[in-house]
């Protein structure tokens, strides 16, 4: 236990180390400088950021949970989104960053009207401060609890309460998110994140690396790689094509998959500040195309390692035992992992519980300060007010979110509740970006309509009798693509019907350098080759 306890303190020591040297000169008191860490990220750390804010102990337990369950069609998660990032590198980035704009709700200002924008930052609020930040603790800390074993450390200094066990641990993992997030600023949160993502990369390959040994036995790796190709095929696990009714069903990939996707790194606030912060556009397109490079090898470490517990658990092999598929991740480390490599494992998924963390309390001040405090309490605030704004803002959600996530508890199947509602406003924000993007006629009114109507329409089609029987006739991810070609129809409609009186002219402000990267058509159309190669390669489309 002491090694274990020595390595996670030690590696989680060096990163925010690490994070102060490289950031203690970094300006946090002007709105760019905190928000935006001063339009100063390069490809590396934009890169870093994104992976890490992007994982979290639920993705890296629930992926491999449903690997266990569903085979390698699941990895449709981490692949498809090259597609995503590809989108984000070619049309909504540039559109971003001529506008110099600081948040999603700011963009939807100014291309539409204050509403409109006031709108989408209280759903980005609601949605980050009532569901998000709490799972996002409530998660980790039980990752953090059963890896580490902090259970029986807290048993033994006198807390017998499995809540308040709990409420320890999620108030150590906000506070320390919070600090990067609340007094570094962007900054700290995008480089503690790299440096969080190099012992990421390394730890989730060591999994898969010590998996294939343990099943190879006395052959040691490629044994065990032979042994996984051979029986994770005949069992009709490595097929990237799934059927309909599964999971991930095939077609679902060119609907809703793609939609949530391209929401999640196009418009999504959390994700998209670190690039909104790049040095150049050229910069941010090389982070955010790097940053599908990297998406290609998740499977890896988020998919493969869920295949080989499948393996594992097999009555012929029966060396581990897994009770259900969300554990199916932490019985293969437990049985794999050496135990002094176990605290730095620990360490590598508290930094990507921190991330998910403090880039979600990151963005919520961002929205707050720049969104409601300067628009409707103080407009002739300065950098320095607003800046403080935004910390006292994340400071009193940190301290609710402390309290909340550890009565998740109770909750039983809220997760998965939780994200279908999140369907309720990705498709309309989505909708609404896009049609900005495109359209110089549609006016504020049909998009104040369409963020309504898509949330209204969604909520029906999921929960009100008899609109409910849709999801009897087709997939909800063809519905919620359905109801997204619904709302661009309205919007372009409308435009057509009752156009701006004068069209929308976008305006470069010259935030930056807006020079694009002369490699970014080629590293595009390389990078989607390789996905569609890749579901060549292990389709078996007699499923369908």
């Amino acid at each position: 236990m002491f090694i274990l306890i020595a390595s996670f303190v030690g590696f989680t020591g060096l990163v925010a180390l690490g994070t102060w040297l490289l950031t203690r000169k970094t300006e946090h008191s002007s709105r760019d400088g905190f928000f935006l860490a001063g339009r100063s990220l390069t490809f590396p750390f934009i890169a870093g950021s994104l992976l890490l804010t992007n994982l979290s102990t639920e993705q890296m337990v629930g992926l491999n949970g449903s690997a266990y369950s569903n085979g390698l069609a699941v990895m449709a998660w981490e692949v498809v989104a090259v597609a995503a990032l590809v989108l984000m590198a070619l049309l909504f980035l540039p559109k971003f960053l001529r506008t110099g704009v600081t948040t999603v709700p700011e963009y939807l200002e100014r291309r539409f009207d204050h509403t409109t924008g006031l709108i989408c930052n209280i759903i980005f609020l609601a949605a980050y401060v009532v569901i998000l930040l709490p799972i996002i603790l409530y998660t980790g800390a039980q990752g953090m609890i059963g890896i580490l074993g902090l259970d029986e450390v807290l048993l033994k200094l006198g807390v017998v309460s499995p809540y308040w066990q709990l409420f320890i641990v999620v108030t150590a993992v906000a506070v320390i998110g919070a600090f990067y997030a609340l007094w570094g600023g962007l900054n700290s949160c995008a480089v503690s994140d790299t440096l969080n993502g190099i012992g990421l990369l390394i730890g989730g390959f060591m999994i898969t690396y010590f998996a294939f040994v343990a099943l190879g036995g006395d052959g040691g790796f490629f044994s065990g790689l032979n042994i996984f190709m051979q029986e994770a095929g005949e069992a009709g696990k490595l097929n990237s094509i799934g059927p309909n009714g599964s999971e991930v069903p095939f077609f679902g990939l060119f609907t809703g998959i793609f939609l949530i996707n391209v929401f999640y790194w196009c418009t999504n606030q959390q994700i998209i500040q670190r690039t909104l912060g790049a040095k150049s556009l050229a910069e941010g397109q090389k982070g955010v195309l790097l940053t599908a490079l990297l998406k290609l090898i998740g499977p890896l470490y988020l998919v493969v390692p869920g295949l080989i517990a499948f393996v594992m658990a097999m009555e012929k092999f029966q060396l581990i035992q897994v009770p259900s598929s969300d554990q199916a991740y932490g019985a293969l480390v437990a049985y794999v992992l050496p135990g002094p490599l176990q605290g730095f494992f620990a360490a590598v998924l508290l930094g990507a519980i921190l991330s998910s963390f403090n880039s979600a309390l990151n963005s919520t001040c961002t929205m707050f300060s720049l969104g409601i405090y300067q628009k409707m309490i103080s407009p002739d605030a300065s950098d320095l007010k607003v800046v403080k704004s935004g910390r006292q803002f994340g400071f009193i959600m940190t301290v609710i979110c402390i309290f909340v996530a550890p009565l998740l508890v109770k909750a039983g199947g809220i997760f998965n509740y939780l994200q279908t509602m999140n369907a309720l406003y990705f498709i309309p924000i989505l909708a609404v970006v896009l049609v900005g993007m495109i359209s110089r006629f549609v006016p504020a009114a049909a998009a104040k309509s369409a963020l309504i109507v898509g949330v209204i329409a969604i909520a029906f089609g999921y929960f009100v009798e008899p609109f409910n029987s849709v999801l009897t006739i087709m997939s909800q991810y063809h519905f919620v693509a359905l109801v997204f070609i619904g709302l661009l129809v309205m919007m372009f409609v409308w435009g057509a019907l009752f156009p701006r009186s004068s069209a929308y002219q976008e305006v470069d402000v010259k935030a930056t350098d807006l020079t694009p990267w002369r490699g970014t058509i080629w590293a595009s159309l390389a990078l989607l080759a390789i996905v569609i190669a890749i579901y060549w390669y292990f389709a078996d489309f007699s499923v369908l």
